[in-house]
């Protein structure tokens, strides 16, 4: 099993799906999830998502969890996730410049004192 992660280091309902080679159906299935409570206790035999904030938010997975339960559960021998750097967004960009402005201006008031 080798899947990649997306958005934020964690893994949406098509991506585990392909990692674990399981219809969407099945994924569902597999995961701890309940109609009465939003986030529910851990539970070792399911696929435990993220916590959510609303009952609307998407379900996403932890990349170390898809692997533990592809692995204690599912039995998969072989499970591989790889966590890759999302492209920068315009925010981060901008955080970025103004994190290297203020350490420029930190390295000239060092040089000053």
């Amino acid at each position: 099993m080798e899947a990649e992660t997306e958005q934020n280091g964690l893994m949406d309902i098509e991506t585990v799906q392909k990692a674990l080679n399981r219809s969407r159906a099945s994924i569902y299935r597999y995961a701890n999830t309940d109609p009465i409570c939003l986030n529910p206790p851990y539970n070792p035999k399911r696929l435990n998502p993220e916590l959510r904030l609303n009952k609307d938010d998407g379900l996403l997975f932890h990349p170390n969890e898809v692997a533990r339960f592809a692995k204690e559960v599912l039995k998969i021998r072989q499970v591989t996730i790889e966590v890759h750097d999302a492209p920068a967004t315009p925010t981060q960009e901008v955080l970025s410049a103004i994190l290297q402005e203020l350490q420029r201006i930190h390295q000239t008031l060092r040089e000053r004192s």
